[in-house]
């Protein structure tokens, strides 16, 4: 069996990990994000590079990926299924597996109305939960969804998926990430967390199934870079809860951008004092300079050196 990668071990070496993202652009310029790339280097775990995200036509995640493995850094490959029928999923997974890639994050992604094509039409021949089936399958069985065996056996890839824990029916919500579990995934990423008491009422149910134990999570985080970044996400971002206490306080702060950053790293020191939370996977959208701040104030700095 091949090495893990560098975030399986940190995770299932039990320490708390830490990943960042990458948004790439739209244009094959991608000078700007090797350079937040390379400002992370000491302060992430793993890059997670976005597949066209909000349905916007941009740098492919993959051929990012590979730009990260030249320059010495860990990709986590985003996948959504609405753009790719099961014959190119399939292939673009071994394509960024024979290049090094050994992180993959399986997602249904953003429908197509909300992006900058329209009119393109939504593929999803297989749904989020087949495709973590499906790389299970590829790995551990050597069979495409077809049946038919792989030439050769792939290497230790690290399954992945994201979890809602806000979206209603609320009550619902552990047992689709059962669901998600059962299907492959070995860690999952969470919605945006502002609700914090909301996201341990979660952590109280999953904990109460016993699922922490049988998956890594990675609890989500954004600061908060102004009152309109705010009032978009708590009014037009599906499943996202913002709450209008969050935003009195930021809105009352003389500097406001310092208090979005003051609560993102509250919400990270909570999310370690939680049982069950495996790490923090920090979406700082158009912000990424901030990021090396935020995990050393957060106190995850300096990363654990892995062998």
């Amino acid at each position: 069996m091949n090495p893990a990668s560098n975030l399986q071990k940190m995770l299932d070496g039990g320490h708390f990990a830490v990943s960042g993202e990458l948004g790439p652009p739209k244009s094959a310029d991608i000078e700007t994000l090797k350079h937040h790339a390379d400002e992370m280097r000491n302060h992430v775990d793993a890059y997670n590079i976005t597949d066209n995200q909000t349905a916007i036509v941009r740098t492919s995640s993959i051929g990012v990926a590979a730009t990260l493995m030249q320059m010495g850094l860990e990709p986590t490959v985003q996948m959504t299924v609405r753009d790719r029928n099961r014959i190119c999923l399939q292939s673009d997974l071994l394509g960024a597996v024979s290049f090094g890639v050994r992180n993959f994050l399986c997602l249904q992604g953003d429908h197509a109305k909300f992006g900058n094509e329209p009119g393109s039409k939504n593929v999803n021949d297989l749904d989020s939960m087949q495709l973590l089936e499906t790389v299970k399958n590829m790995r551990d069985k050597g069979v495409f969804v077809g049946g038919e065996e792989l030439e050769h056996p792939l290497p230790n890839i690290f399954i992945g998926s994201v979890v809602n824990p806000f979206a209603d029916p609320f009550e619902y919500r552990p047992y689709r990430l059962a669901k998600k579990i059962a299907a492959g995934t070995q860690f999952v990423q969470t919605q945006c967390i502002f609700d914090i008491d909301r996201f341990e009422r979660w952590m109280e149910k999953v904990r109460a199934l016993g699922l922490h134990k049988k998956v890594h999570i990675i609890g989500g985080v954004t600061p908060i870079k102004s009152i309109g970044a705010a009032r978009y996400m708590q009014k037009n971002v599906s499943g996202m809860i913002v709450p209008e206490e969050l935003i009195t306080r930021i809105k009352g702060s003389e500097n406001k951008k310092q208090e979005g950053l003051n609560v993102c790293v509250e919400t990270i020191q909570r999310l370690q004092e939680i049982e069950g939370v495996a790490g923090v996977h920090v979406m700082a959208i158009a912000w990424e300079e901030v990021v090396p701040e935020i995990v050393e104030r957060s106190g995850l700095y300096p990363r654990p050196k892995l062998a």
